[in-house]
């Protein structure tokens, strides 16, 4: 083959990965890139599972956020959780302790999930749930 002919190919490939890409950036833009924060206190779906976000509070080292959770019998259910704030995500404590979620029931059950936000510096805290495709929000404070 010769050379003036691969270098035709390799122009008409980054044009198509150009094209390409340019289609990507258009259906991104028309998509909303938020969702709204689900009030406490409030039950939400989030997939099979009921979840109703009472408070939080820090018992240093911990964030402890007080639940109201269940509809679906699953033994690590609590995984679904994270905290983010605004330097990292955080996974749940795991262990027991008094009043702490150890999984999810069908019975509603109140408890609690804790962070250990002692090495995070951000001053924001979400917590999301997500369970199959389906995700929700709450702002800590």
């Amino acid at each position: 083959m010769k050379t003036r002919t691969l270098l035709l190919l390799s122009v008409g490939c980054a044009l198509m990965i150009l094209v390409a890409g340019g289609v990507l950036l258009f259906q991104l833009s028309g998509q909303d890139a938020t969702t709204e924060a689900s009030p406490l206190g409030t039950e939400v779906q989030v997939g099979d599972a009921e979840i109703t976000v009472l408070g939080s509070s820090v018992e240093a080292p911990l964030l402890r956020v007080e639940v109201e959770i269940g509809g679906v019998l699953d033994e690590r259910g609590v995984d679904a959780f994270a905290l983010v704030t605004g330097d990292q995500r955080l996974d749940p404590v795991d262990g027991p302790a008094d009043g702490r979620c150890s999984g999810l029931t069908v019975e509603t059950q109140t408890c609690s999930i804790d962070f250990d936000v002692s090495a995070s510096e951000g001053s924001s805290r979400v917590l999301v749930v997500r369970r199959g495709e389906d995700q929700a929000t709450w702002r800590l404070v």
